[in-house]
């Protein structure tokens, strides 16, 4: 191992020690004595279909919103049509504009799974299930604040019958 090798190696360990990365984990190799790192997958990606490079047609045209004349100056807004589908996707979410095409792929990905599946597709099955838990939580937040309110109700009815 050469010597820049052994100290940029050291440095690295020496950097995990001090800080620890929320979605890594510092782990000791027994069979070399080095550290590895273990990180965390995104979340379970699903059967989302494959883009093909030659279907798509991609336009750098210039944004919009807040920003003002940066925003309004920088064609860093992209615009990604499948042309099989039709389906076009414009995406303007950072002020780069790789990863707004990295972005927009993956947009385009989950609409095409839309598309094609219909109500097959596991993203709109995964947001239909999140929306029903956030409507019986929301159930359940008005329900106690009922009881609360009909609780105060009845302690001020008995502190009035009192005086």
């Amino acid at each position: 191992m050469s010597s820049r090798t052994f100290i940029l190696r050291a440095l690295f360990c020496l950097r995990l020690t001090k800080e620890s990365h929320r979605h890594s984990q510092l782990l000791q190799n027994p069979a070399v004595g080095w550290p590895s790192i273990q990180v965390a997958g995104k979340k379970h990606r699903f059967d989302l279909p494959i883009l093909n490079e030659g279907d798509l047609e991609e336009q750098f045209v210039r944004g919009s919103g807040p920003g003002g004349q940066a925003t309004n100056k920088t064609s860093n807004c992209v615009v990604l049509k499948h042309t099989p589908s039709g389906v076009v996707v414009k995406c303007h979410q950072t002020r780069s504009v790789e990863l707004n095409r990295k972005r927009a792929r993956e947009i385009l990905q989950e609409k095409l799974d839309i598309v094609y599946k219909g109500e097959d597709s596991e993203l709109l099955k995964q947001k239909e299930e999140s929306r029903r838990r956030k409507q019986v939580k929301r159930k359940k937040v008005n329900e106690n604040v009922e009881k609360k309110r009909l609780f105060k109700e009845t302690l001020e009815a008995g502190f009035k019958q009192e005086d």
